[in-house]
């Protein structure tokens, strides 16, 4: 990590602007953090990073490095050049709410990726038309051949990180996915930051 990393706080999102060909670099800092990912269109943010789209298009579950992320509008938007993690990442669940949590007993409210992800675009004077499902970095979330779904631990070690590759300006914007109730940030239900670099 050099020192131009720039933290996305613990339980906080953050989003910054990123220009046609230069690279993010998210690094899992402690190694036990899932950031949730999302990226916008700079010119239209109606238009987005679609998990949908993406996996119709690479005919995978999850993108493996060399594998072009694809808008709703089906036009590559990030490319993942290089992972260092073992390539376990999610993109099938949709980012936690305030629903979420209370279908998970929270009474009180809790921090959530959908309102990380509208503070952090706030900061930019910017405002999502939704939040679409996000890429999320570093979840564990293996299947069966049945389509059963279960929720684990993050495979990923310290200091590991994937790289993307900007195929147009764009917004993007992460949340340090405050679960601290299902294991996938760790049995010890702590939440910790994360960083990221533009190259």
């Amino acid at each position: 990590m050099t020192e131009n990393a720039i933290e996305i706080p613990a339980r906080r999102g953050k989003a910054a602007r990123v220009e046609a060909g230069q690279s993010v670099k998210v690094i899992n800092t402690h190694g036990t953090q899932v950031v949730d990912t999302w990226a916008f269109n700079a010119d239209d943010l109606g238009e987005f990073m679609s998990m949908e789209a993406t996996r119709a298009t690479i005919l995978k579950l999850v993108p493996a490095v060399g594998d072009t992320l694809h808008t709703n509008n089906r036009r590559p938007i990030l490319t993942l050049t290089e992972d260092t993690t073992p390539g376990v990442h999610d993109t099938l669940l949709a980012a936690c709410d305030r629903y979420r949590y209370k279908l998970l007993g929270c009474e009180e409210y809790h921090d959530n990726c959908t309102d990380n992800l509208s503070a952090a675009m706030a900061e930019l004077g910017l405002k999502e038309p939704e939040t679409p499902s996000p890429l999320n970095l570093f979840m564990n979330i293996p299947w069966t051949s049945d389509g059963a779904l279960s929720f684990e631990e993050t495979v990923s070690s310290a200091g590991e990180y994937v790289v993307l590759k900007a195929e147009m300006d764009l917004i993007i914007a992460f949340s340090t996915c405050p679960q601290d109730i299902l294991p996938v940030n760790g049995r010890t239900g702590v939440i910790v930051e994360a960083h990221f670099e533009i190259n």
